[in-house]
C-alpha cells in the first residue's frame, strides 16, 4: 500500500546518493514554496483560486492537465507540504483496483476515526481504466478523499465523466522561454542546491538555446544544463559547448493523443483561412515530429473536396497526386510534396457547397421515406418493364437545344430540394451560372406530352446500360 505524505519526503542527500547516486539537478530545484514556483501565473499567481485553496488548506478535489514538465508533481508536493491532512501519492502506472479500495477503507477509518481527511494524489490518472476510477467515486463524493489527479491528456476524453463533473480542472501551460531562462538562471546561483558552489556560468544565448530545446519543459531544460556543465569546476556553458548536446530537438507530440489532434485542427484551419505560411509550419510540425505521412496525405485530399471542391476541381488531383509521390517516395523526399498540396490548398478559393450538398442529402436519404425512383428514369429492357412504363416520359438531355430537358430527377417529396449551392468563387461562380439556366428548364412544365428519343440517338434511348431481355 502506498504510504502517507512520507512519500513526498525528499530523503538526504547523502543517504540518496549512497544510495541511488547523485539527485538530478532537476529533483534538486524542485520548488520548496509557491514563492519559488515559476510559470503558470493564471493558475497560481497571488489570490488566485487554486493558491488561496493550497494556502487555506481547504482543497477540493481538482485535475491538473498539461504537459510534461510544467509542474504537475511540483504543485502536488506543495500541496503535501502546506495541508494538515493525510497525504498519500498513487502512480497510475504500478497501482490497481486492490490497492485503491485499500486506501480508500483506510481514508474512511481515518476520517471516521480522527475527523482527518486525505488527500490523495494520483499521478497519471489517465492510465487508470474506468473500473479503478470508479473506485474512486464513493469516498470522493462522502468527501473522504479530496482527489488530485495529474495527467497529460485530455481529462474530458481520458477522466470518467462522474469524476471529472466533482472535480475542478487546472490547465498547466508549456512554459515560457523567459520562465525556462529564470529557472536556469537561479540553478547557476544556487550555492545550496543548485550549480552555484561549482562556479558555473553560462551565456544568455546559451540558456536561450536550451530553453527552446526543452520546449517548455523545465526537467529537460535543468538536465541539459547539468550535461552542458558536468566535468572540471567553473565550466562556462556556451553555445558551442551545447552543440554536441542538442543535434535535434524532441517536438511535442503525440500520435494518438491531444496534440495530435490540435495540430491536425491548425493545419485545416490555416489552409481553410487561406493562410500558406501557416499551413505549412503546422505541417512542418506533424512531419518532423514522426507523423504518418500518408495520414496527413488523407487529410488533405478530404481537405481538397471538403473546403475547395469544385471551386477549384483541380485542387483533389494535386492532392491524390501529393499522396502518390508519399507512397513512391517515402520520406523524407515526401515532405515537399505535402508541402506543395498544403500551399496550394491555403491558395486555392474555398467553397464547401459539395460537402454541404453531400451532408443534406444524406440526412433526406436517411430520414426521409425511400421513395421509388420515378419511372422516366429507370430503364426499360424488357418488355414488362416497358409494359409498366418503365422509362416512359423520359427525354434525352443531349437531344434537347440547351442540353437539358424539361424532367424533374428528384423524387416528387423532394422535387424542389437544392441540395448543390454553389458559391460565386473560382469555378464555382461559371458553374453556378450554368446551373442557373438548367434550373430553370427543369422547373418548366412540360405543355407538350413528351417525345422518345428517336432511334438513331447516339447513346442508350433510357438512359443508362441495357441488360438482356429477361424471358417473357
Amino acid at each position: 500500500m502506498p504510504d502517507a505524505f512520507s512519500l513526498f519526503d525528499d530523503p538526504p542527500a547523502s543517504d540518496a546518493a549512497t544510495r541511488s547516486g547523485p539527485v538530478p539537478l532537476a529533483e534538486r530545484m524542485r520548488p520548496r514554496t509557491l514563492d519559488e514556483y515559476v510559470g503558470q501565473q493564471k493558475v497560481l499567481g497571488p489570490g488566485r483560486p487554486l493558491r488561496r485553496a493550497i494556502e487555506q488548506d481547504t482543497l477540493q478535489s481538482i485535475i491538473l492537465w498539461g504537459p510534461p514538465g510544467t509542474g504537475k508533481t511540483t504543485l502536488a508536493r506543495l500541496i503535501a507540504s502546506a495541508t494538515r491532512a493525510r497525504f498519500v501519492q498513487f502512480s497510475a502506472v504500478l497501482s490497481g483496483v486492490k490497492e485503491i479500495r485499500a486506501v480508500m477503507a483506510e481514508a474512511e477509518e481515518t476520517r471516521r476515526r480522527l475527523g482527518k481527511r486525505t488527500i490523495l494524489f494520483v499521478d497519471e490518472i489517465h492510465r487508470f481504466n474506468k473500473a479503478q476510477q470508479d473506485a474512486f467515486l464513493p469516498r470522493v463524493e462522502a468527501g473522504d478523499i479530496v482527489l488530485v489527479g495529474a495527467t497529460t491528456e485530455n481529462p474530458s476524453f481520458e477522466v470518467n465523466s462522474a469524476l471529472l463533473s466533482r472535480s475542478k480542472v487546472f490547465v498547466l501551460e508549456a512554459l515560457k522561454e523567459s520562465d525556462l531562462v529564470a529557472i536556469l538562471t537561479r540553478a547557476i546561483a544556487d550555492t545550496e542546491r543548485g550549480l552555484g558552489n561549482r562556479g558555473v556560468t553560462a551565456d544568455d544565448d546559451a540558456l536561450i538555446a536550451i530553453a527552446r530545446y526543452a520546449n517548455g519543459d523545465a526537467r529537460v531544460a535543468l538536465n541539459m544544463l547539468e550535461m552542458a556543465s558536468a566535468g572540471a569546476a567553473a565550466v562556462h556553458v556556451t553555445r558551442e559547448r551545447l552543440a554536441d548536446l542538442i543535434e535535434r530537438r524532441s517536438l511535442l507530440y503525440d500520435k494518438g493523443g491531444e496534440e495530435h489532434f490540435n495540430i491536425i485542427s491548425a493545419l485545416h484551419k490555416s489552409m481553410r483561412n487561406s493562410d500558406p505560411d501557416a499551413s505549412v509550419y503546422w505541417l512542418a510540425r506533424m512531419l518532423e515530429a514522426g507523423e504518418d505521412p500518408l495520414y496527413v496525405a488523407r487529410r488533405i485530399v478530404r481537405f481538397a473536396s471538403e473546403d475547395i471542391g469544385n471551386a477549384d476541381p483541380q485542387a483533389l488531383a494535386v492532392a491524390i497526386a501529393a499522396k502518390d509521390a508519399v507512397h513512391f517516395m517515402g520520406m523524407p523526399e515526401g515532405n515537399t510534396a505535402l508541402a506543395q498540396a498544403a500551399i496550394y490548398m491555403a491558395t486555392a478559393p474555398k467553397s464547401n457547397a459539395v460537402y454541404v450538398a453531400y451532408n443534406e442529402a444524406r440526412e433526406d436519404a436517411e430520414q426521409q421515406m425511400a421513395e421509388p425512383v420515378p419511372h422516366h428514369l429507370r430503364n426499360a429492357p424488357t418488355k414488362l418493364m416497358r409494359e409498366l412504363d418503365y422509362g416512359k416520359g423520359y427525354r434525352y438531355a443531349h437531344n434537347e437545344a440547351a442540353g437539358v430537358a424539361e424532367m424533374a430527377c428528384l423524387p416528387e417529396s423532394l422535387k424542389d430540394r437544392r441540395y448543390y449551392r454553389p458559391t460565386t468563387r473560382g469555378q464555382e461562380r461559371m458553374i453556378g451560372e450554368r446551373l442557373a439556366a438548367a434550373r430553370e428548364i427543369t422547373r418548366r412544365k412540360a405543355s407538350r406530352p413528351a417525345q422518345p428519343a428517336p432511334t438513331d440517338t447516339p447513346g442508350p434511348a433510357h438512359g443508362g446500360t441495357s441488360r438482356p431481355e429477361a424471358e417473357e
